[in-house]
């Protein structure tokens, strides 16, 4: 047996175990690959001093993951505020970890995609059958579909409910002038939902807080994440949502309705809980990881399509930001199962209004049925590129900026709680921080637009006349002020007067009160509306963008379930109005139905600068685009609304990564992005020039195809590794490689023991067995195996802890061995040292890799890549230090060669 450093453990290449191995470890890992025969006993002998202090967590590990981590911070950060490739890092940069952090990225574990190929797998497979089995699948995307179209139904309708309390409530006092009495009660009412919404995830599920994107991309992306599929995790996520949206926090919904579909689509394609002590054998068919992680991108996708009401951007979004890996099959089951997930919502929402029914069952209005319906759309002018490419670079540089502010404050915050010592004091303080901020919101809410004066109802008397004030509408001209505006204490008025054409009045809003009292949304609706050019001025919109461009940055990173899409429309809304209201004070207002310079509308640079904001921090092109047109149903700017997300993108790249790839690193979680960038003295390296050898870890512990119970429990206890390549004997002595087993397959199959067998006994054919060939750990006796082995983690850690230093300090189980041919994976897919390093980084991504085998000519094994030695940081270490050995490595083959020719002439 040799070294083998396995899937994200903290170890690399040639490195040694650190913390529970202890120096007999290093025995193991200096082992070469010719001692492996004879290596079974002294491994087992090596390691038995150190048995005692090794118990294993659920994961089968003995180091567990980070539980929380909101506090936890790297005490050896010491990179500057502006360091490129920390929080500042363009797209081509790779990012810097410190030593802890690469330590956080070992902790966590990493799946396969595909499940394993071995015999038992395949006796299976024939035991189930064909019948129905493709038909099983458009049931649960229906399921799926349903069930989380009605989770956003009660979820926005619970949150208009809270809404429309709190400022029904504070109207009521400032109407009064009573302006003391409407800010207490308009922040006792919302610390109470605040208070419960943090409580409820700091106490009962950290994991459930904030929008649960990245969480779920690291997981589809092939690495496991603690907690985030678990059935309170979605109880948490929907009332802490509820509460810290309807209360008045500056975040959106949208972001935990994805992970809540994501939640659904691991929950019902199952139908097991562990928490609900729940495991139905229906749909047992679709228990592998393939068909898991299909499904949750199927929620993901679901999640999105309710929220926005937009079913094909759901599919999109999946496909580009979320899923990891994609075929033509599951791109019709998500987009059946977003269509059921948008009718649902839809179907209900057409019946309740406030949860009250109004007696339209099944009619789809389209003020509930488009989220920022636009009643009147524009022709598009080439002239209207112009501003449109500045409102996207505006997107593209704010975003930026957004998001390396978000990722500073999250820093702070970790680093400020990570050096509090008392637990409670910390709990305390996340449960207050976003106390502080609905404090401050409601406070600048009830008294800001003091500061602002009363405005003038405004319109256009005529086709084509000039501003006119008092005028409330004009038949003749489109251009008007909505009747929905907030008066605040403003004069209310009256009608003064009306013609067969124009309706007078003296009554007069405020600006500021009709952009911040309500939701988000209805912010962004009044922001989106048409034919509105003078409803706002400049100072109520930069002013409500220095804000809650600020609020929404500190917000959306507090312990509470909360999203950003919402508050990112609003924030581009904000600035794309004002550069549309600076073009009609630039070149005067043109309100014509279908006049050439009608589309000179503040409201629809408004709809392409929350595009463009959308798209400059989250860098998804296709998904915005179309989320953007089935919100406001105005087909007609798609073009511009393309040109300024594709504008953002770019200037985005220049400044940071993604928004929620960022936030992955931030939090250490394990990602491949599709193509590999590595840097090397600002040189970016073609990849296709290395090979696989150059970055694979080496040399490799494995196992025999049939090993001893006393040895496989060493490893287990002793090793972090993920899986063991099994070898197999060949009739001339040489090994030649199996198959992979992983570390998961292992404690299954020593925890039944009727698998063990002496050391003379003779190999049974599993075709003799006849029964359908699944272990389940849980079980004790054996007669037939019933459950494949697809378990994701122990629920008696301990008590398998205790049963594997019986099997490695007993002497006895030496002489038993496990046959692991039937168990191994035999579809493991392996390499030559020689592959090209690009291809090998395509391959490992495209199909959802957890090992990747390296193999010389004789196919012996000489290393694996796992998911870390693919990671841009730990690449570019390996070649970085190849490089430097280059010139000495050459020297030194023309000294070899130079010795052979001497020996050759003699």
């Amino acid at each position: 047996m040799s070294a083998f450093i396995g899937d994200m453990t903290p170890e690399a290449g040639n490195e040694t175990q650190t913390d529970e191995s202890g120096p007999d470890q290093e025995n193991i890992i200096t082992e070469t690959q010719e001692d492996s025969a004879s290596s079974s006993q002294q491994t087992n002998e090596s390691l038995r001093p150190n048995l005692r202090h090794r118990m294993l967590q659920k994961t089968g590990l003995s180091e567990p993951q980070p539980k929380d981590d909101t506090i936890e911070y790297p005490a050896d950060d010491e990179y500057g505020l502006f360091e490129q490739g920390r929080d500042y890092e363009p797209v081509y940069v790779t990012h810097k970890y410190t030593k802890e952090e690469q330590r956080t990225l070992s902790s966590f574990e990493s799946v396969d995609y595909l499940p394993p190929h071995s015999e038992i797998y395949k006796q299976w497979l024939k035991n189930q059958g064909p019948l129905g089995y493709n038909l099983g699948r458009w049931v649960i995307m229906g399921l799926i579909g349903f069930f989380v179209g009605m989770i956003g139904f009660l979820l926005h309708d619970l949150i208009e409910e809270i809404a429309h309390l709190k400022w029904h409530l504070t109207r009521q006092f400032i109407d009064d002038n009573d302006f003391g009495l409407a800010c207490v009660v308009a922040i006792a009412y919302s610390l109470v939902f605040i208070i419960f919404s943090s409580f409820i995830v700091v106490f009962l599920r950290p994991s459930a807080a904030g929008s649960g994107i990245p969480e779920v991309t690291g997981f589809l992306n092939g690495t496991m994440v603690r907690h985030i599929f678990n059935v309170k995790t979605l109880a948490v996520k929907f009332f802490s949502c509820v509460a810290a949206v309807g209360c008045g926090l500056p975040v959106g919904p949208e972001g935990p309705m994805i992970h809540m579909g994501a939640l659904v689509g691991a929950g019902v394609s199952q139908f097991q809980s562990e928490t609900l002590r729940i495991n139905l054998p229906i749909f047992e068919r679709f228990r592998t990881s393939e068909d898991r992680r299909n499904f949750i991108s199927a929620g993901a996708a679901a999640g999105v399509a309710s929220a926005f009401g937009s079913p094909v951007g759901g599919l999109l979004f999946s496909m580009e930001e979320v899923s990891s890996f994609w075929t033509t099959t599951l791109s019709w089951q998500i987009f059946f199962c977003c269509m059921i997930s948008t009718f649902t919502t839809d179907l209900f929402n057409s019946a309740f209004a406030g949860f009250k029914f109004t007696g339209a069952f099944g009619q789809f209005k389209t003020t509930r049925y488009i989220l920022f319906n636009i009643e009147r759309g524009i022709d598009v002018n080439i002239l209207m590129f112009i501003p449109t490419i500045i409102i996207g670079l505006i997107g593209g540089l704010l975003g930026a900026v957004f998001t390396i502010l978000h990722l500073k404050m999250t820093r702070g915050r970790k680093r400020f709680l990570a050096n509090i010592k008392s637990e409670w004091l910390q709990k305390l303080l996340r449960i207050f921080e976003p106390a502080v901020i609905i404090i401050i919101v409601t406070i600048l809410s009830v008294y800001l637009p003091q500061a602002f004066g009363c405005t003038k109802f405004t319109c256009i008397e005529g086709v084509s006349g000039d501003v006119s004030v008092n005028c409330m509408n004009d038949t003749r001209n489109p251009l008007h002020v909505e009747s929905t505006v907030e008066t605040y204490t403003c004069k209310k008025g009256i009608i003064t007067g009306s013609t067969n054409t124009t309706i007078y009045t003296n009554s007069t809003y405020n600006e500021m009160a009709t952009l911040m009292f309500g939701t988000l949304e209805n912010a962004v609706k009044r922001l989106f509306s048409r034919d509105t050019h003078l409803q706002f001025g400049f100072g109520s919109l930069l002013t409500m963008l220095v804000i809650y461009f600020l609020l929404i940055c500190w917000a959306t990173g507090t312990s509470v379930a909360s999203g950003a899409l919402v508050p990112m429309l609003l924030v581009g809304g904000l600035y794309g109005r004002a550069v549309g209201l600076l073009m009609t004070y630039m070149f005067g207002v043109h309100s014509e139905d279908f006049g050439y310079w009608a589309w000179m509308d503040p409201g629809v640079f408004s709809l392409i600068g929350a595009a463009s904001f959308f798209g400059g921090v989250t860098r998804l092109a296709l998904a915005v685009t179309v989320i953007m047109m089935e919100l406001t149903n105005d087909v007609q700017i798609l073009l511009p609304v393309m040109v300024s997300v594709m504008v953002a993108k770019w200037v985005g790249d220049f400044f940071t990564h993604p928004i929620y790839h960022a936030l992955l690193e931030l939090k250490c979680i394990p990602l491949l992005d599709p193509e590999p960038r590595v840097r090397i003295d600002k040189q970016q390296l073609n990849l296709d020039l290395y090979k696989a050898g150059d970055i694979m870890s080496s040399p490799v512990i494995t196992v025999q195809t049939r090993e001893s119970v006393s040895v496989l429990s060493t490893l287990i206890l002793n090793t972090t590794h993920g899986g063991f390549p099994v070898i197999s004997k060949n009739t001339d002595g040489s090994e030649s490689f199996f198959g992979i087993i992983t570390r998961m397959e292992v404690i299954v199959l020593l925890k039944n023991d009727a698998l063990f067998k002496p050391e003379n006994d003779s190999e049974e054919s599993l075709e003799e067995d006849g029964a359908p060939s699944w272990v389940e750990y849980n079980q004790k006796d054996l007669p037939s195996f019933k459950e494949l082995l697809n378990v994701h983690k122990l629920t008696d850690p301990h008590d398998t802890s205790v049963m594997l230093h019986k099997y490695a300090s007993d002497p006895r189980y030496s002489s038993l061995y496990i046959d692991l041919k039937m168990f191994a994976n035999q579809s493991a897919l392996f390499i030559p040292e020689k592959f090209s390093l690009q291809r090998t980084y395509i391959i490992f991504r495209t199909l959802g890799l957890r090992h990747l085998t390296v193999v010389d000519c004789r196919n012996s094994v000489k290393g694996v890549i796992t998911r870390k030695d693919l990671m841009g940081f730990y690449m570019e270490e390996r070649l970085e230090e190849k490089m430097k050995r280059r010139p000495t490595l050459e020297l030194d083959d023309l000294q070899n060669r130079g010795t052979d020719s001497a020996n050759h002439v003699v």
